[in-house]
């Protein structure tokens, strides 16, 4: 299996092959398309059956956005943040002010200036209704100071190159991505090949075979997409990455050396499954699940979904459903899978609906008040 940051390959319908890369995909599989439905860099189908996806089985389409409206806590589904800073870099002439002016307008722009002032996306804009500031900079020498000033506040970064300069392209690997691990800027990386339009026709890169061993050497690149201001294709979906990329965060999730869950998130589900497991038998049961879902993502689960739930489990993990329900095994597969196919959010959801911040540590607010049930199944958590 690859990496899943390669899901950032993201594929979509009646596109090239070339035009995405999410990590998920290059380091795994094609990601699930986004909630935002022009976010082609992810496949909806989750599982690559047809459109009745576990996303539809599970009720879990669009599972953030409906978390957030209903999770205890203040912004909870977003981790808090009440704001995303995207700070575009790249060599000079590769298309930085046009992608931000395109993404502003939703039109091309003709006359851009050289460098954009900050330009706002409101929240509306993004399925997680959380506003981000976009910082347009300059490769050129005299503006290093307030380039390297720029970068150092960043959430997350994105690098661009142009299409039809291939230098440029192999100037992220030589220049670009040493220079932000030289300055220590630690944040998630997009990296954005603009005029994808002016690409000659009959030029036979690859962006996976290209991209692909860049972005094993580089873990912080959680996305490689390509899209032209000209058409503004897929010009929304940088942004939303790019947003993504810091409000469901794959590091603490996911180890993309050994894919498999981080021990600390293994620890949380395994805590968040026993507190689910009402009647203790190490299996959720139909009700049991449906509550879940319902404390969740706000919706609850029909008898054809939860059957769906079981068959998806079932045909990979046969210990992961037993005649009582959905083992722990079963459930730490399912996020598993979740993160495989770049849907981050939905695990993250759970995790902050059950009081985790992002480092996966309890919050205080999320602290529940101790019962003797609850403290019975916390207990063995703990000891691990």
């Amino acid at each position: 299996m690859l990496d899943t940051r390669l899901g950032r390959l993201a594929w979509s319908p009646g596109l090239s092959a070339h035009t995405t890369l999410p990590a998920a995909e290059l380091r795994g599989k094609s990601q699930p398309q986004a909630n935002n439905p022009t976010a082609t860099g992810q496949k909806r189908n989750f599982f690559s059956r047809g459109p009745d996806s576990l996303e539809k089985e599970w009720n879990l389409s669009g599972s953030s956005s409906a978390a957030s409206s209903d999770m205890a806590g203040e912004n909870s589904a977003t981790g808090g943040r009440t704001g995303v800073r995207v700070v575009v870099a790249g060599d000079r002439f590769t298309g930085k002010s046009s992608l931000i002016a395109a993404a502003a307008t939703e039109s091309y722009p003709e006359n851009v200036t050289h460098v954009l002032p900050p330009t706002h996306l409101p929240a509306d804009f993004f399925p997680d209704r959380v506003p981000i500031i976009i910082i347009d900079t300059s490769a050129a020498l005299e503006n290093r100071g307030k380039l390297i000033d720029e970068l150092k506040r960043a959430d997350v970064v994105v690098l661009t190159y142009a299409c039809d300069q291939p230098l440029t392209l192999n100037r992220l690997s030589s220049f670009w991505l040493e220079e932000l691990r030289r300055l220590e800027v630690k944040v998630p990386i997009i990296v954005v090949g603009c005029k994808l339009d002016l690409r000659d026709e009959n030029q036979s890169i690859s962006l996976e075979h290209v991209m692909r061993p860049v972005m094993h050497e580089y873990r912080e690149i959680e996305t490689c997409i390509e899209c032209s201001s000209v058409t503004l294709m897929q010009v929304p979906d940088v942004f939303y990455y790019a947003q993504k990329a810091v409000l469901h965060p794959t590091a603490p999730l996911f180890d993309q050396e050994t894919q498999s869950l981080q021990p600390r998130c293994q620890r949380a589900l395994k805590r968040i499954f026993l507190l689910c497991d009402r009647d203790m038998d190490g299996a959720l049961n139909d009700s049991e699940l449906n509550e879940f879902q319902v404390k969740c993502f706000n919706a609850p689960l029909q008898p054809a979904e939860i059957v769906g739930v079981r068959r998806v489990v079932q045909e990979k993990k046969r210990d992961g459903v037993n005649d009582l329900g959905l083992t722990l095994e079963g459930f730490l597969y399912l996020h598993f899978l979740f993160i495989d196919k770049g849907r981050h959010e939905t695990t993250w959801a759970v995790l902050r609906r059950f009081g985790y911040g992002d480092n996966l540590e309890l919050r205080d607010d999320g602290l529940p008040v101790p019962t003797k049930h609850a403290s019975d199944q916390v207990s063995p958590v703990l000891k691990n």
